[in-house]
């Protein structure tokens, strides 16, 4: 960088031109944040910037639960447990994993030379310190290692032995096999490092923190030349939070953001970027679930033959065609076909409007002239969805005309995101439509979803079925993977007949990055563990 005009020569510095000399760089400082999109060369090299489309809440792994937050999580750091291909347990620090024949103990053995950024081994001692650290907290990763409330909160894990610098031990209260999915979330820190993280993160992944700047949102990272998996080909990396999708799609446009994953912008902004002579758009399948939730305590969509109705009435196919550009693959089930858990025998609903209006004959909803609506509709159904979200209102509207010529009358209302999980949490609609990330991968999810007391934290729908909370129970508790299994696909038999809520499709992964960079294979769950592997070519 010269310029004539400043004096600004790159020479050694002397006494007689020092000031001279540090003029010029406060000038390079100075033109680099000013060009505050454009990476700017530093010791190390260029940084390779991506896209976060939402703020973290915070660095710190531990305390972070927001999917921002988890992404640096997934950069950063390891934890003792990883999701395989298939969405089963494997073990990522562990080198291996011995639950005892009675349940109430599980070892862990920590792999050789993993080492944290500041070069310290990581031990057992580490692991013990994390989660002693944790259960202490308020952190709201911590209540899912407990369980009841108040007085009757009891911990699940009721001690953890470090028993020698690679064998760690967790003493269980009762045989608990959601232990390992619910160590994924939990980053293994050094010792001495709990209050500090929020600050300076610190953890043994593939990249390192250097620096925050919370008035830019911007977050710049290093390659972590030891990583004990290999060090990252990108040496440095700088994350971005930018809010606004025109905005994301205009710095893509300029070359000022290498790459953006799973981004909010439209299918047909992902269609014209991939005609850019300097992009590439890379699609796989995804397992982040959209779907239709219903209000099962609510009249008429209490009835599971209007459920059923309302199903066969929306054509997903012809939706993921034209209105998703392909970008979406149909969904029969919450669980991903990847899932070891999926079943294949389960029901599933195929575009057939006049199953539909059979269907609602059967349910009592009779349309005598046969020109709709139906009888004993008083009102329209309500169908509450997010005013943020363009695409979802296109395809709400898609499907509100479907279901009105079968005879269903829907009126669409907007709310704000969090006005609509209010609504949702309290049961304040009959129709909505939402996303579930991440939890849809383990089949002890759908526990979660469908039970009505036993468990089913996120049973907006408040569908009751008391076969499905036994057969579910009976899941959850056993350890042979066989059985669980057959009870698995006893619980999708179940589910999908009576459609408490409606998969639509699962969303394809979807990555925009300039055309130099290469190795771009996104996992199905979508995680940011696939930057340490990407490629950039000159």
């Amino acid at each position: 960088m010269r310029s004539g005009n400043s004096g600004c020569g790159w020479r050694q510095a002397t006494n007689s031109n020092y000031f001279s000399f540090t003029r010029c760089l406060l000038f390079a400082a100075l033109l680099c944040l000013a060009l505050s999109g454009v990476s700017c060369k530093r010791a190390g090299g260029t940084a390779f910037v991506m896209v976060l489309e939402a703020g973290q809440k915070t660095l710190d792994p531990l305390r972070g639960t927001d999917a921002a937050s988890e992404r640096y999580r997934q950069l950063m750091f390891n934890q003792l447990m990883r999701k395989d291909p298939k969405f089963d347990y494997e073990g990522e620090l562990a080198s291996n994993v011995v639950t005892a024949p009675d349940g109430l103990s599980v070892t862990f053995t920590l792999r050789d030379g993993v080492k944290f950024h500041d070069g310290k081994p990581l031990t057992s001692a580490d692991v013990k310190y994390t989660f002693d650290k944790l259960f202490a907290s308020d952190s709201p990763k911590a209540l899912s290692f407990v369980e009841g409330s108040g007085a009757n909160k009891q911990p699940l894990v009721t001690s953890i032995e470090a028993t020698d610098p690679r064998t760690v031990v967790f003493r269980l209260r009762r045989p608990w096999l959601e232990l390992f999915a619910n160590l994924i979330p939990i980053a293994i820190i050094p010792e001495g490092t709990f209050e500090s993280q929020a600050i300076k993160p610190l953890g043994s992944g593939a990249f390192k923190f250097i620096s925050y700047d919370e008035s830019q949102q911007v977050v710049e990272l290093e390659a972590n030349e030891d990583y004990w998996e290999g060090a990252p080909n990108i040496k440095r990396l700088r994350v971005k939070v930018i809010l606004d999708a025109n905005t994301q799609q205009a710095e893509l446009v300029a070359g000022r953001v290498d790459l953006a994953v799973n981004t909010a912008l439209s299918p047909d902004a992902y269609v014209n970027l991939a005609k850019n002579q300097n992009l590439q758009v890379v699609q796989s399948p995804g397992v982040n679930v959209q779907y239709i939730g219903f209000n099962s305590e609510s009249a008429p969509v209490n009835n599971a033959r209007v459920r059923q109705a309302i199903a066969y009435a929306i054509d997903r196919e012809s939706i993921i065609k034209n209105l998703l550009q392909g970008q979406a693959r149909i969904a029969h089930s919450i669980l991903p076909q990847e899932s070891w858990a999926y079943s294949t025998s389960q029901k599933t609903y195929n575009y057939d409007p006049a199953q539909a209006k059979k269907l609602l004959d059967e349910a009592g909803f009779t349309d005598p002239d046969g020109d709709g609506p139906r009888l004993r509709f008083a009102e329209p159904l309500s169908f509450k969805i997010s005013a943020s979200n363009s695409v979802v209102r296109q395809y709400a509207g898609v499907m509100q005309n479907s279901l009105r010529e079968v005879g269903i009358p829907v009126n669409i209302e907007t709310l704000e995101d969090n006005t609509l999980r209010e609504a949702q949490r309290n049961g304040q609609y009959q129709l909505t439509a939402g996303r579930w990330v991440g939890g849809n991968q383990d089949p002890i999810f759908l526990r979660d979803l469908y039970t009505y007391l036993s468990g089913g934290n996120f049973n907006r729908g408040r569908y009751r079925n008391a076969e499905l909370d036994k057969i579910l129970g009976e899941a959850v508790a056993t350890a042979d993977r066989a059985k669980a299994k057959t009870l698995y696909a006893a619980a999708q038999d179940v589910i999908s007949r009576e459609v408490p809520m409606l998969p639509l499709w699962y969303n394809n992964n979807i990555v925009i990055a300039r055309k130099n960079v290469g190795n771009i294979k996104v996992p199905a769950g979508a995680d940011w563990t696939f930057v340490r592997s990407l490629t950039v070519s000159k």
